[in-house]
């Protein structure tokens, strides 16, 4: 049972759609997602498109994907990779694919020139955490992280 890993096409944008779905069942966050399929396709596949997909694949068939994109360090003077969420279906955890995932992505970040390979996880999802920490992970307790979104990031953008 082979592992492929590939860029995302714009035909697989109803996949990467299911699959966030699945992703926020498991966050406990499903009534947060409001993307469609015309929003995956326009924010991953449009000109100057700055985020980026990745389909894992077994056997051809479609088992996971991971959405990053690059930020900066200052600290560092260099670009970094974030990955904004990466997920393989419960019935092909443990088989490797996640963690022949996040090598694919470290590549990335190697051959970009990234200072930095950098996520996050939920503070109860143990089973992530152990996961991330065998692979030589560290978490960054020091930082909070703080968002703004929805009618708050208007109004304030209003002033």
């Amino acid at each position: 049972m082979s592992v492929e890993i590939r860029p995302a096409l714009p035909s697989d944008a109803p996949q990467i759609l299911a699959f966030i779905t699945e992703l926020a069942d498991y966050e406990r966050a499903r009534h947060e997602v409001i993307a469609s399929v015309a929003d995956i396709e326009r924010s991953l596949f449009s000109e100057g498109a700055t985020a980026h997909g990745l389909i894992c694949l077994r056997d051809g068939q479609p088992i996971g994907f991971a959405v990053f994109f690059f930020s900066y360090s200052t600290w560092l003077g260099s670009n970094c990779l974030y990955l904004e969420d990466l997920y393989i279906t419960p019935e092909q955890r443990g088989g490797g694919a996640g963690k022949q995932l996040l090598r694919h992505l470290a590549q990335i970040a190697c051959d970009n020139d990234c200072g930095r390979f950098e996520w996050s996880v939920l503070e109860w999802n143990e089973p992530a955490i152990q996961f991330y920490k065998s692979l030589g992970a560290q978490p960054q307790e020091e930082w909070v992280k703080y968002r703004m979104d929805g009618e708050v990031l208007r109004a304030f953008a209003r002033g």
